[in-house]
């Protein structure tokens, strides 16, 4: 096994450590441990570890795994027509068109966008049977469904929280964000099969070998391991824990000025809902639980607060994003739009792709039923039907994403051109 003959003998030990891990005990058991992102995977071994000069990553390729069959990407992808789109005529083609060139912003250099992103320009922004015979000439529309085949699924909502804070901590302004600290060490199991292409492992290099990384009760600490790493500071505990739920915000400076955050990186332990904790203790039932109350019962219980967000080991780091930004920056390095950009999961909806969803609005019998633009991601965002819509900035905002937690169907559209893998091309 090659570990990089030209690489530090401490790194060489490390990689060695990480290729034994998977090969001797399988990726189920190193995917028990707190630092692997998203779910477990089925066991293989590796069958090279490389490991960069002076590095932040590890890369593990394996060439030689076989994937089942239903573990290829996009898997639940089923080609239909444009008629089993429910709402599809009243659908706003002048208002979603702007999010779709949006897209093409990030996917224009992508061999199998190129052309429609071309094609985009010379279409009448204003001209909706101009929009609409773009799509329905250059675009195959797919239905998406779960992996036991079912065509509904959750889905949820975000937005951009607006938070009080200060470049210097005060008496008010006491709770840090951190940027992504000097240590944080990620492995990418791109390699090891498609599934995994998505997945990292996280931690820190204690000694010679790669620990897990701090959990927020150890970050949140009063002598917290990364003092000297802050970005900003904030005013109130529990809107700083949702800022990293939502991963991007602004944050209003005193005296004058925003600094926008956004997503940077993660400590690598799961996701643990606390909404789920506190119904499961008999605090609030399930059809209560939402951002806010959630928020009401922590300024109600003010002594139990730091042990319930400690309950959420996953902690989020940021960066600053430039100014004049129309709205955060989602994973596909575009704005969102509010209203128009969803979060999926990309290995079931490639991302950037036109995405029109069915369901009602938060709290609702109202049909939600439009054309959307896949242009995020998300942790908790995970299966053939599962998405969460972007609602924008503000109060307001907060209050359609907190109550929005409802069933809907998805269809993926993608140019006509594109090639899928075998087992969805039929």
């Amino acid at each position: 096994m090659n570990t990089g003959l030209l690489w530090p003998k401490s790194w060489q030990k490390i990689s060695v450590k990480l290729a034994l891990c998977f090969f001797s005990i399988g990726l189920v058991a190193c995917a028990s441990a707190p630092w692997l992102d998203s779910n477990e995977a089925s066991p293989q071994p590796p069958t090279q570890v490389s490991v960069p000069t002076n590095p932040t990553t590890i890369a593990i390729t394996s060439p030689n795994v076989q994937t089942p069959v239903n573990e290829v990407p996009y898997a639940g992808l089923k080609p239909v027509s444009w008629a089993d789109l429910p709402g599809l005529s009243q659908e706003q083609w002048v208002e979603s068109w702007p999010v779709w060139l949006q897209s093409c912003q990030g996917l224009k250099q992508k061999a199998e966008w190129r052309e429609v992103c071309s094609l985009a320009l010379t279409v009448s922004a204003k001209d909706p049977q101009a929009i609409v015979g773009y799509w329905q000439q250059y675009f195959q529309v797919y239905a998406t469904s779960q992996a036991d085949g079912r065509d509904q699924g959750l889905i949820t909502g975000y937005y951009q929280p607006v938070l009080k804070g200060a470049k210097t901590p005060t008496i008010r302004y006491s709770i840090p964000l951190y940027k992504t600290p000097v240590d944080l060490i990620t492995v990418s199991l791109n390699g090891l099969f498609p599934e995994l292409k998505y997945k990292r492992v996280r931690g820190r290099i204690q000694g010679q070998s790669l620990v897990p990384y701090y959990t927020r009760a150890e970050i949140e600490r009063a002598n917290s391991p990364l003092q000297g790493q802050e970005l900003v500071w904030v005013e109130d505990a529990v809107e700083a824990f949702f800022l990293q739920v939502q991963g991007s915000g602004m944050v209003e400076l005193e005296p004058s000025g925003y600094m926008h955050v956004g997503y940077a990186d993660q400590n690598g332990h799961p996701y643990q809902s606390i909404g789920r904790l506190l119904v499961e203790r008999g605090e609030m039932t399930a059809s209560e639980a939402s951002m806010q109350t959630i928020k009401a019962w922590g300024k109600a219980h003010p002594t139990q607060l730091r042990a319930l967000l400690d309950a959420n080991p996953s902690y989020v780091f940021f960066k600053e994003l430039p100014q004049g930004l129309t709205g955060p920056l989602g994973a596909l390095g575009v704005p969102l739009t509010a209203g128009r950009s969803v979060a999926v999961d990309p290995f079931y909806v490639p991302l950037g792709a036109p995405y029109y969803l069915v369901t009602t609005l938060p709290n609702q019998s109202q049909p939600l039923q439009q054309l959307m633009m896949a242009q995020d991601t998300g942790g908790a965002i995970k299966g053939g039907v599962r998405a969460d819509v972007y609602w924008g900035a503000g109060e307001s905002a907060g209050k359609m994403a907190g109550a929005m937690r409802q069933t809907g169907q998805a269809w993926v559209w993608l140019p006509k051109t594109m090639k899928l893998p075998a087992a969805v091309a039929h």
